[in-house]
């Protein structure tokens, strides 16, 4: 997996909506911190149409996607919420081009869609991460994404324009939040996955989700016990937790390890995965940013126990 240029301070990166439309307010603010890193946003006409659910039509925001991607000015995408939509991009994404300009590519939650499809079609790793609408939210989150996304020559000077501390680990959850051992072990591949609805709604698909020898990262919110047992089930009954080579659960918002430990203990336990939970990502905060498609190697029985290589 090819990793993208990474951000430097004066690059212009793309603000754009593949999913849902984006409140002008947080949009703005957002959009403010965007600078204060020292880069320079363009914000795409995407981000301020509405048609129903979706930031404006399926074209409309096609558009504005392939045009980010073919820009040569263009450094970087980061998209200004989930919501939902981008999975209906998937028919009409032009993945030679993409491919042939790989960028930094930042979002999560309804995006998992695109970042399952351009990882596995295109070959570059992409940023599970913030969406701008939510940029500032803590230190923890934006020092995550600085140092994912930004050269290490540059990580620093960012941060400190941000008045945050660059010293904070990569992949960390906050103090006093232990990550938890499910399934001991150690586990190495590529990081794949997000958020759950949009795995399991690969399924079956041409952009269906290919874990085999992959950690599978899984997070989720506002949804029961019942719904999220049979997402997981349904991904257990394809194969996928089977395939991998390990597994990582993150943010379950407002469900709980203790609410959720039937299904994690007869449908995840039994697969001997090595199994983490607890890991601060997806709809929480903070919300690190995983680099998805990256070689990682996790050890349940040592702290940290990432390693990125």
């Amino acid at each position: 997996m090819q990793m993208p240029k990474l951000l430097q301070q004066g690059d212009t990166v793309a603000v754009l909506a593949t999913s849902g439309p984006v409140d002008v307010e947080r949009l703005t603010a957002g959009v403010e911190v965007v600078k204060a890193m020292g880069l320079v946003p363009w914000v795409m006409e995407s981000c301020y149409l509405r048609y129903g659910y979706l930031a404006g039509t399926d074209d409309v925001r096609l558009r504005d996607l392939h045009t980010a991607f073919a820009a040569p000015y263009v450094r970087g995408i980061f998209v200004a919420r989930g919501g939902y939509g981008a999975g209906r991009l998937l028919p009409g994404l032009d993945f030679e081009l993409i491919a042939s300009n790989p960028k930094v590519f930042l979002g999560y939650s309804d995006v998992t869609a695109l970042h399952i499809a351009i990882t596995q079609r295109c070959g570059f790793i992409t940023f599970h991460g913030p969406v701008v609408s939510e940029f500032g939210r803590d230190d923890v989150s934006m020092s995550s994404l600085i140092k994912m996304i930004f050269s290490k020559d540059e990580i620093g000077v960012a941060a400190s324009r941000l008045g945050i501390k660059s010293d904070i680990p990569i992949i960390s959850n906050p103090h006093g939040q232990p990550l938890i051992t499910i399934i001991p072990g150690r586990a190495t591949g590529p990081l794949t996955g997000g958020n759950l609805c949009l795995l399991t709604a690969s399924l079956g698909t041409p952009y269906e989700i290919d874990t085999k020898n992959r950690i599978l990262f899984i997070e989720e919110i506002n949804e029961a016990p019942y719904r999220i047992d049979r997402m997981i089930l349904q991904l257990k009954q394809a194969g996928k937790l089977a395939d991998a080579a390990g597994i990582i659960l993150g943010d379950f918002s407002p469900q709980t390890l203790e609410t959720l430990h039937i299904c994690i203990n007869e449908l995840i336990v039994p697969e001997g995965k090595p199994t983490l939970a607890g890991l601060s990502c997806g709809h929480c905060s903070p919300n690190i940013t995983l680099p998805i498609g990256q070689n990682i190697e996790f050890i349940t029985n040592r702290l940290p126990p990432f390693t990125l290589h």
